[in-house]
């Protein structure tokens, strides 16, 4: 598309790893998604390295390829908020709401020992750009939880944030973004997945099933996109610019 911002949607899935050093080795940007867990994480970031390695070996200049990791977050406490009131005890409720942040606060320590080492230091002196972690997934699903805290509590240098426009709003009219950033609490956050455990949330199963969930809600997008192009290629030239409201009528005929 020679569109340099341009960047290419992986799941972070097993398969989609060697995907992702595959688009880098060949100077294609790439936005990794789905991201759930620590361990997947370490991976993206090896595929990431390997990648941009095969791009140096192959003569490409590394100023022009980018990449971010999409970290989400607040599906992750929607997952464990509804495991936590299954448990019903009040260490179990007082834990409410900061899985999330947690696990966004670890992966960020994990990212910053990973781009501190000579093999990432080496990529660097010859222009590679380190890969961004992106905090996805930060509009608040709870009502009852402040409406800036996916953003409020997660601000690093360096770091993206995508926010709904709501959630962008309220930052903009009440967000108070503290003076220390996320890397003070990454001692507070390990403590608070191992409280976890101690409860008995299985951490890697929930992990493992977000991942799963968003697997089948991109296939489900695929396939409903894949039914309209087909719907559209199979139409006269005359018939291209009907209301959706009409395609509705036509595909339910």
């Amino acid at each position: 598309m020679d569109r340099p911002n341009l960047f290419v949607k992986i799941p972070a899935v097993t398969q989609g790893l060697e995907a992702i050093s595959a688009c880098l080795a060949e100077g294609i940007s790439v936005n990794v998604t789905l991201l759930f867990s620590l361990d997947r994480y370490d991976q993206v970031v090896e595929a990431f390295l390997t990648g941009m390695e095969r791009a140096r070996d192959a003569g490409l200049d590394l100023t022009r390829i980018s990449s971010v990791a999409s970290f989400f977050v607040s599906r992750v406490d929607t997952e464990i908020d509804r495991r936590l009131d299954r448990i019903g005890t009040e260490e179990a409720a007082a834990r409410r709401g900061w899985a999330g942040i947690a696990n966004a606060r670890i992966a960020h320590e994990h990212g910053e020992r990973a781009f501190a080492t000579d093999r990432w230091q080496s990529l660097k002196d010859d222009g590679a750009r380190p890969q961004r972690l992106l905090w996805a997934s930060t509009g608040v699903k709870d009502p009852r939880y402040d409406d800036t805290r996916y953003v409020t509590g997660l601000v690093a240098p360096g770091v993206v944030n995508t926010m709904p426009e709501a959630t962008l709003d309220a930052v903009a009219d009440h967000g108070s973004i503290p003076v220390s950033d996320l890397r003070h609490g990454y001692d507070e956050a390990h403590r608070f997945l191992r409280g976890l455990a101690r409860l008995g949330v299985d951490y890697d199963e929930v992990v493992q099933q977000l991942e799963d969930e968003g697997v089948e809600k991109f296939e489900a997008a695929w396939d409903e996109l894949s039914r309209e192009v087909e719907l559209r290629l199979g139409m006269p030239d005359a018939l291209a610019e009907v209301p959706d409201f009409a395609l509705d009528y036509h595909r339910s005929e």
